[in-house]
């Protein structure tokens, strides 16, 4: 890991050295990030769909690793959600590229986002829009991305703490409002506070099965478009504890034959898909339909994840399995990126502890069974399933992905 010089603690070491030789270090520290920077909206951002340059270039100019801790800044431009404290995550990069094209951000708007987090979302629209007004419900949270956003200098972005489902009516109506959490339905304050003929993207749903939805308001109606299956963290406070289904049971993969899709077209609750088909044929290992990844461009992702519920104090093992074929699998722009299926647990800080793989699959080879077992951290609330390519380039062929469990004390089938 290279270690550089950070304005807010350099080492002690530092403060002997000559001021020309810090300068040069805290350039080569500039240039590797702005690299990194280029690289992920290059390969996981542009790649992957996003198309509208404005927005491409706003992410080519916000530092996302200033919104993020110093242990973490190594990860920022990878394409992958980070924990910021208080149980909350930074969103991936492809997430808040996908959600701010769906806003479809002009020079003019007056933008409201519900859940500031980090403040990585309110930055990238500052470079888009005239004004942003952000709100986070978690004090600690909100009070660090203010200063964050005040100390790089978007004076055009204005936060504050408080609950953001009752909308900031001070400055309504607004042309545009994101929401960055998740809950079951629109509030109706958010509903009021939006102009005729704006625009508000919201995943809805359950803890763990949620759709990002874009509305327009017509007429003082919300006109609904499905975008795509998604996963946001739990809220807080008090629209968490009114949710109407709040145990969602032992955990297990749903939809995990890919046999079912909803009325437009989505796999859901199946999430971040990339480079996926769903292939109907009577020779799939279960039912009538398997999943298809495919990619050509070494590096590039071809994924599909989904996100369980799973509390370590009440399951203790699970097994997990999969059918899997693959078809011509070369590795991709590392010996790391081949075909696998990989389950990570989350701690109740939304923490990574820990990522076991199943796989990995290359080469060609017919529909095989693959199994697993594994011991569930007593800490863990969470979990994430993610099957594809990861990078490999040729055809991998999964179906029937299928997470059991027992309950602790037991021992795993």
């Amino acid at each position: 890991m290279l270690s550089f010089i950070h304005q807010s603690g350099a080492p002690a070491w530092a403060f002997f050295l000559p001021l020309c030789f810090l300068s040069i270090a805290a350039g080569q520290e500039e240039r590797y990030w702005t690299e990194a920077r280029l690289r992920m909206v290059r390969e996981e951002v542009a790649a992957a769909g996003i198309e509208n340059p404005r927005v491409l270039e706003a992410l080519r100019q916000t530092p996302r690793h200033q919104f993020v801790s110093h242990s973490q800044r190594h990860l920022a431009y990878y394409d992958m959600a980070l924990p910021i404290g208080e149980g909350q995550t930074i969103s991936p990069p492809f997430v808040v590229a996908s959600m701010t094209q769906a806003l479809d951000p002009q020079p003019s708007d007056k933008v409201l986002e519900i859940g500031t987090g980090s403040g990585y979302q309110a930055a990238v629209l500052g470079h888009l829009v005239a004004e942003v007004y952000s709100i986070e419900i978690v004090e600690p949270l909100g009070r660090t991305a203010g200063r964050t956003l005040r100390r790089l200098g978007y004076d055009n972005v204005h936060t504050k703490v408080g609950d953001g489902f009752l909308g900031w009516p001070q400055h309504a109506p607004f042309d545009k409002i994101i929401v960055t959490c998740s809950p079951e339905r629109i509030p109706q304050a958010l509903v009021d506070q939006l102009r005729e003929g704006g625009r508000m993207v919201i995943p809805l749903g359950e803890r763990y099965q949620q759709t990002l939805y874009l509305f327009r308001k017509v007429k003082g109606k919300m006109e609904a478009e499905a975008l795509e299956p998604t996963y946001f963290v739990p809220m807080t406070g008090r629209a968490e504890e009114a949710r109407q289904v709040k145990d969602p049971g032992p955990p297990r993969v749903v939809n995990g034959a890919f046999e079912e899709t909803d009325e437009a077209g989505l796999l859901a609750p199946w999430y971040y898909i990339r480079q996926a088909e769903v292939v109907a044929d009577s020779q799939a290992p279960e039912g009538e339909r398997f999943l298809r990844f495919s990619n050509e461009t070494p590096g590039r992702g071809a994924h599909a994840a989904q996100a369980l519920p799973m509390d370590g104090r009440r399951t203790e093992h699970v097994e997990v399995s999969v059918w899997a074929a693959a078809d011509s699998v070369l590795p991709g722009q590392s010996r790391k990126e081949l075909g696998r299926l990989e389950i990570t647990f989350y701690d109740e800080r939304r923490a990574s502890l820990g990522t076991h793989v199943l796989g990995p699959w290359f080469g060609t080879s017919d529909w095989t069974r693959h199994r697993m077992a594994l011991r569930v951290p007593p800490q863990s609330r969470l979990a994430v399933v993610a099957i594809g390519l990861f990078g490999a380039v040729g055809e991998l062929s999964v179906d029937d992905v299928t997470v059991r469990t027992s309950l602790a004390g037991d021992s795993p089938n």
